[in-house]
Formats: C-alpha cells, structure tokens, sequence
C-alpha cells in the first residue's frame, strides 16, 4: 500500500515536471521569434506613455486658466450689454441721416454778394456803391455753431396723429440738420460786405445774437417748402425748436437753443 502511493506521487511529480519544462520551452520560443524588436517597441511605447501624460497635464492647465477666465468674461459681456443699452438710447435721438454743414469761403459770398448787386438796378448799385465807405454797424462776435436739438420719440409719440401725418423720426431730424445749415450758411453770409439787408435782419431785437434763416433759404436736401416741409417747420414750432417772425417783407424762422 505504501509502495503504491509513493509511486503515484512520483508520477505527479514527474508530470508537473514536464509540464514546467514545456511552458518554459514556451517562453523560450516566444522570447526568440522578435529577438531584436521586443525591447524598442517597448520603449516605444514608454516614450508615446510619456508624451501623452505630457499632453494630458497641459489640457489639464488650460482647463485651469480657462476656468479661472470665466468670470472676467462674464464681467465683461454683462458690461457689454450695459454700453449696448446706453447706445441704442442714444441713437434714439440721432437721426439716419447727418449731413456736412456747409461752411462757405470769403470767395463764395464775395461770388454771391456780386451776383445780389448784378441783379440790381444801375442806379440802385451806384447808391450802394457810394454808402460802402460808411461804417456799417456790426453785430458782437460769439454767435457760436447753430443748436442741433433734435426731437425725441417721445415727443413724436406725443403729437396728435393729425399733426404727424406720416412724418418719421427720422425725416424730422434731418429737416433739424438742413435749418441749422441755412443758419450756419446765414452767419458766413453776414460777413459779405454786400449783405446789408441780412445784417439789418440780424441786428434787429428778434434776430440779435440768435441763429435764423429766411423762408426763401428753404431749399432742401431734406426740407422743402411742400406739404410736408410745412407740417415739419409747424412740428418744430410746437415743440419750441424755432420761433418765426417777420422782418421787413422776409419772414425769419429763429432757432431755439435746449433750456
């Protein structure tokens, strides 16, 4: 009994034996069919390992800078918004269209204040000829650029729809510009030497020291004297933009200054 298990055990053992010696002849052949490229793709491999956890830890630091950016960004769009909303307020009061003021040059009235005389009676020239050597009363400097007071949707809204018509914000505001040109244009004029009729316009207790225009300046490009261009100027003369007078045989519309 005792012989058959000592040779049982030994059989075990044996068998293990071999089979110990068939997975290292294994190993052995596994080893020996890439001899040479084993270890460099290993190391290949360590090397892309590397790289990646480089790249990786770089994601990871822009994650961090965009993350800490979040709210100066958020500081700067809500700021953004405010400068948004303070714009579209102000573009309420400026119209579409701006056009140039137009500035005229010594040359331009002495060309207008020649074809005024032109048109006068010979006789009527040598009398103004005659009076140039008197001193001509001057009106003090500091007139200053004409007032731009534009209207406001408000006050549009404001009016009864009989005296809009289909008048825009727009259209009103640039009549605005075109009446502060002809008094821009009426305050180069007043230095022609042959404008005595204007300056005893501008010298008299309505038209002194303001900004005004005649109704015969009317002339576009936006305001004209039509239906239209009349329901603009009676528009601003509600609103307190201009006050009309009349001087002599002219009627003067005198532009308001903003209280």
């Amino acid at each position: 009994m005792a012989q058959k298990e000592a040779g049982s055990s030994l059989d075990t053992l044996i068998l293990r034996f071999n089979a110990k010696i068939t997975e290292l002849q294994d190993l052995v052949v596994a080893r020996n069919m890439y001899p040479a490229s084993s270890v460099t793709d290993l190391s290949a491999v360590d090397t892309a390992l590397k790289a990646m956890e480089l790249q990786v830890h770089a994601i990871k630091g822009r994650l961090r800078e965009e993350t800490d950016a979040i709210p100066k960004a958020k500081k700067l769009i809500d700021a953004s918004l405010r400068q948004q909303k303070k714009l579209q307020g102000m573009s309420a009061y400026v119209p579409v269209y701006l056009p140039e003021r137009p500035t005229m040059s010594n040359l331009e009235c002495e060309r207008g204040a020649s074809r005024e005389t032109s048109d006068q009676p010979t006789s009527y020239r040598s009398v103004i000829v005659e009076e140039e050597p008197a001193a001509l009363p001057r009106e003090k400097k500091g007139r200053g650029s004409p007032p731009l007071w534009y209207i406001t949707s408000e006050e549009l809204d404001s009016l009864s729809s009989y005296m809009r018509g289909r008048l825009t914000l727009d259209k009103i505001n640039a009549a605005v510009n075109d009446i502060a040109a002809y008094a821009e244009a009426n305050v180069q004029l007043l230095a022609a030497p042959k404008k005595k009729e204007l300056r005893d316009i501008a010298m008299t207790d309505a038209a002194k020291g303001k900004h005004f225009f005649l109704e015969t300046d009317v002339k576009g490009p936006n305001l004209k004297l039509d239906n239209s261009g009349k329901a603009i100027l009676t528009i601003l003369r509600h609103l307190g933009r201009i006050t009309e007078t009349r001087i002599g045989h002219h009627r003067v519309i005198i532009l308001l200054k903003k209280p």
